[in-house]
């Protein structure tokens, strides 16, 4: 993604390891919305708070800390840089939200009713549209727990690996406008960028001066790690470190979940994530050598404080945290979300969440991925959020939107 703290790389972990195959459990099966095949084109069209669907019934305080923690990144930027990754993209400068920004330090947590007058004053409400569609597909992500050793020893034999020191990034927005958000990734041989070595060279040694950061009791779970971006890892002696996402080898992520339901290994009705560990499990040959035939890697760092961390720098918030597409919206822009619970698709997911991460399967102008935490009940809730739904995103009203709609 970026070389930023932490990202949720590839989105919700079955969105990318299953690669749109079946739903991940009995919860109802939705239909994705369609997919426009023209040019992406942001649209927004102004409401009003009353207009929001939910808005009264929201614990708007719940989302004041994840914001107070984005204006603490904001006010730090230079007043004339705007605040989405491109010009095409709403949001106008980090000028217009020194007001908001500034006032959302002063409000006390909990007061409800002070957060929603606090919204309702600074900012006006717009529906996002793509090509005049304002549906789009919702999913979730979580933060993993794995079981880790800061030595080699016992069960704990895969590595995760620090970011080498050749591996190199290329924000491409800084090259053209057009590109905003886009990052590649490699090294540099004879003068010119090359991706870094594959999964399978990686892990199989072929790589030289690479640096373990520590070392888990399995290698399907580092796998997933790598999917999710961050994760906490719980030492013999009872210790957590957190680990973030450091970089990443440049090369694409092919879909594991794609290949056993293509090789009729696992019909797609039965592909869970269990269902994945469970092949790759029993059998100690070809199973880490399908996990293998995803080329992409990823490198991690340790984390201190609260975590993880998002794209935007800042601590992401269960169940408040976003994970946007960042060519197309801009980091820390409050967004009112109405969806479904992924447990129940017949009862509303509406509350206000604030855009803090991206994620490379976070494409499209609405896309969006949930952070519900850590822990079992996180990994449920991730893991069966597949569900259509729309959003609004609330701006300064010094702010003027770029494209509005008649």
């Amino acid at each position: 993604m970026s070389g930023l703290s932490r990202t949720v790389l590839f989105g919700v972990v079955m969105s990318a390891l299953l690669s749109a195959c079946a739903p991940v459990s009995k919860a109802p099966v939705t239909s994705e919305p369609p997919v426009s095949q023209k040019s992406s084109k942001v649209e927004l069209l102004s409401t009003t708070f009353s207009a929001l669907p939910g808005w009264s019934f929201d614990q708007h305080a719940q989302a004041i800390t994840a914001f107070q923690k984005s204006c603490a990144k904001i006010l730090t930027l230079p007043l004339t840089r705007r605040m989405a990754a491109n010009e095409a993209a709403p949001g106008g400068t980090v000028a217009q939200w020194q007001g908001p920004c500034t006032a959302v330090k002063t409000l006390e947590p909990g007061d409800n009713a002070a957060a929603k007058r606090f919204f309702e004053t600074w900012f006006m409400p717009y529906e996002v549209r793509e090509n005049a569609q304002p549906s789009g597909l919702f999913t979730g992500y979580y933060e993993p727990q794995l079981n880790g050793s800061w030595t080699k020893t016992g069960p704990y034999q895969t590595p995760l690996y620090a970011r080498p020191a050749d591996l190199v990034s290329a924000n491409l927005g800084a090259f053209d406008d057009d590109l905003g958000g886009s990052t590649i990734w490699g090294r540099v041989e004879d003068g010119k960028l090359q991706p870094y070595a594959v999964r399978r060279d990686i892990e199989t040694g072929r790589v030289k001066g690479l640096k373990p950061l520590l070392w888990v009791d399995s290698a399907v779970d580092a796998f997933f790690l790598h999917v999710q971006g961050s994760g906490q890892i719980k030492m013999p002696d009872g210790s957590m470190a957190r680990v973030g996402f450091a970089g990443k080898n440049g090369r694409p992520y092919q879909s594991v979940g794609r290949i056993l339901i293509d090789s009729g290994e696992i019909s797609a009705d039965r592909l869970t994530m269990a269902s994945i560990r469970d092949w790759v499990e029993a059998r100690p040959q070809a199973g880490p050598e399908l996990l293998q035939k995803n080329p992409s890697f990823v490198f991690f760092r340790l984390l201190e404080g609260d975590g993880p961390i998002g794209a935007q720098g800042v601590a992401l918030t269960a169940g408040r945290s976003l994970a946007v597409d960042r060519r197309y919206l801009p980091l820390g822009a409050p967004l009112w979300l109405s969806t479904h619970e992924p447990l129940d698709a017949n009862k509303p997911l509406q509350r206000l969440m604030i855009a803090q991460d991206t994620g490379g399967a976070i494409k499209g102008v609405v896309r969006g991925d949930i952070f519900f935490g850590s822990g079992p009940d996180a990994a449920k809730h991730a893991g069966n959020m597949k569900r259509p739904g729309r959003y609004y995103i609330l701006l300064p009203l010094s702010v003027l939107p770029i494209q509005t709609p008649q």
